[in-house]
């Protein structure tokens, strides 16, 4: 049978006794072991009644047999979803109502919905569904699924409305995946370090699927802990993360050049990184991080060069195959198409054609600008963008002109409603330790560096900025903290 995806993995695939994964509580795992794994479970749903194109969710704690499930549903031709292990029981009701799912795999504290068939997975990978697939054979004929075949729906994380589940396709896993192994020049002899979450694109498919279409290998950790990626770094040749996993690793005594000698790559992604972070690690290591741009609904869109300038607070140029452009004029919407775009979201026909044009680019969301190199610059979000007075103002330029000044760690920038200017520019700074700013200096440090109309009406120093899991910055989360600043 052809199964689009797993036929690729399977034709990238060293022998069988080359090593796929290592690390906490999975160690010496071959590629052999993973076929064997992924066939006995995807016969244990199989035995369920699940059928191809069933919804199959997962709420688990990372470990790799959670991972391995994501693998077994490609094969068995289910449509994965995975959800953040932190979502609530009403918000865990909400997805399992959209998406109708055949299964859940959950912890065991978290199963007991009557209303859904669940099975268990724990933090160790024990539970009902291992005990269901010791139970079955690892052979498994994989099952036939196009290209255009569903093979996953990743929720969006919802910051404005309720979220919805970006449709991914087998060709749409394939394309990504396969594009960037070659951009990033991936081969049997590299060893991910994953510390990752899995419930995301960024640790289960860009990750993950890169590493299968080389070939390679990785080491796979529980969590992100520095001093747990430092004791592993040795053995990796790879690491991706988001930019909170470089700034933590930049305060810790043990990282140096030394440290990072044998690595080939450090990619970050999934956030914002700062000029300063990509500046203090290449100093610190001798590596320039490669940053690059993606999406739920695109997995990635572009990266800086492997060969060539790896420019800071740049994502790049848009990857082979991709389409993107600016609409709007010098600075606007990001917009881009390719075979790494979804098909659209999930039982939502009015949000899909709202942001799909007719002729097939996916509106982003995001505000960007193309340097005269060509290289793609991030501006913001547009439900971000700030209009105070009239004017436009982008939080990026005014992040970028605060974050440069002494003493300042990061900043996030945000529109609060304003009784003259409709919005107030509006600032939370977090400083570095042991700095004395207040607010009247800051203000008066960026006077000759912003227009007037950008200059923040208020800047307010704050212990840490508010992330999600990925570590984007939650600024809905500082507008709601803060929506009666300016209130009279």
């Amino acid at each position: 049978m052809s199964n689009h995806f797993f036929n690729a993995v399977r034709a990238a695939m060293p022998e069988k006794d080359r090593r796929f994964a290592d690390g906490p509580g999975c160690a010496g795992i071959t590629y052999g072991d993973m076929l064997s794994a992924t066939g006995r479970l995807a016969n244990g749903l199989v035995s369920l009644g699940l059928k191809p194109g069933d919804r199959l969710a997962a709420q688990t704690e990372k470990c790799l047999p959670a991972l391995l499930l994501y693998l077994a549903c490609v094969r068995a031709g289910l449509v994965y979803l995975p959800l953040n292990s932190a979502y609530t029981r009403a918000e865990l009701d909400y997805f399992l109502a959209d998406a109708e799912p055949g299964l859940l795999v959950c912890d065991p504290d978290r199963a007991g919905n009557p209303s859904m068939r669940a099975l268990t997975l724990d933090g160790q990978g024990q539970g009902s569904l291992m005990d269901l697939a010791d139970s079955q054979s690892e052979h498994f004929s994989d099952v036939l699924r196009q290209e255009d075949d569903l093979a996953a729906i990743l929720y969006t994380s919802g910051t404005t409305g309720r979220s919805k589940g970006a449709m991914l396709t087998h060709g749409n896993l394939l394309s990504n995946a396969q594009t960037l192994a070659d951009a990033w020049r991936f081969t049997q002899a590299d060893v991910l370090l994953h510390a990752l979450p899995i419930h995301h694109s960024h640790g289960l498919f860009v990750a993950t699927n890169t590493v299968l279409m080389a070939g390679a290998a990785m080491l796979f950790l529980p969590r992100f802990e520095a001093d747990l990626v430092l004791d592993h770094l040795r053995g990796a040749t790879v690491m991706m993360g988001v930019p909170t996993f470089y700034t933590r690793l930049l305060a810790h005594p043990r990282l140096n050049a030394d440290a990072t000698r044998h690595m080939r790559l450090f990619i970050s992604g999934s956030a914002p990184l700062l000029a300063e972070t990509h500046r203090q690690w290449q100093e610190k290591t001798g590596h320039a991080i490669l940053e690059r741009y993606g999406l739920t609904e695109s997995n990635m869109n572009s990266s800086n060069p492997y060969d060539g300038e790896r420019r800071p607070g740049s994502v790049g140029f848009p990857l082979p195959g991709v389409s993107l452009r600016i609409d709007g004029g010098e600075v606007g919407m990001i917009e881009v198409k390719g075979p790494n775009v979804s098909k659209g979201y999930w039982r939502n026909e009015e949000k899909t054609k709202a942001e799909f044009k007719e002729d097939g680019y996916f509106i982003t969301g995001d505000l960007g600008r193309i340097d005269e190199d060509g290289y793609v610059h991030i501006v913001g979000r547009a439900k971000d963008l700030v209009i105070s007075g009239g004017f436009n103002v982008y939080p990026k330029e005014v992040e970028n002109e605060i974050d440069a000044l002494p003493g300042v760690l990061e900043s996030a920038v945000f529109g609060v409603a304003h009784p003259d200017f409709g919005e107030g520019v509006t600032a939370a700074v977090v400083p570095k330790a042991g700095t004395n700013w207040d607010e009247a200096a800051l203000l008066d440090a960026l006077k000759e560096r912003l227009a007037r109309f950008k200059l923040p009406k208020k800047l307010i120093l704050i212990d840490e900025l508010p992330r999600n899991a990925m570590g984007k910055v939650q600024k809905n989360l500082l507008r709601l903290r803060f929506k009666d600043l300016y209130a009279r």
